[in-house]
């Protein structure tokens, strides 16, 4: 299966998906920032289809850019007129011509986390996966 790029943000000072938020992915080659798509979240905090859909999909660089603000003033989290986080960027790379790779965005006013995420590991041949299952402490 080709490989394709989703991401999902969820709302930490609230506990719950973060529905609206616009999110721009970039493909990143050199000094050049090409836009290839804009989408919004749903309210489970994703986006309705793959952001990056398996037909579309290259290995290389990428950034996304999550337009936080807009949300957070609407969410009653912030007041002021010059935010501490407004947009978001997160550069990655993507080098699995077959991975689904997940980018998913904790947000809070003050700050953020990420990480790649996603259950593709699970598709992987059972030798692969016993060394993780292991190196996590549980029994094969």
């Amino acid at each position: 299966m080709p490989g394709y790029l989703t991401t999902h943000i969820l709302d930490t000072a609230r506990g719950c998906p973060a529905q609206g938020i616009k999110i721009a992915l970039y493909r990143i080659s050199g000094d050049s920032h090409r836009k290839l798509v804009e989408m919004e979240t749903n309210a489970n905090g994703r986006t309705d289809t793959p952001i990056l859909p398996d037909t579309n999909f290259k290995t290389g660089g990428y950034e996304l850019i999550f337009f936080a603000g807009d949300y957070l003033r609407a969410a009653g989290l912030v007041q002021e007129d010059l935010l501490f986080l407004d947009q978001i960027p997160i550069r990655f790379g993507m080098s699995d011509p077959d991975a689904h790779y997940h980018v998913p965005l904790l947000l809070s006013p003050f700050g953020y986390s990420t990480y790649r995420g996603s259950w593709s590991f699970l598709h992987r041949p059972r030798r692969q996966l016993v060394p993780v299952i292991r190196a996590c402490g549980w029994s094969v």
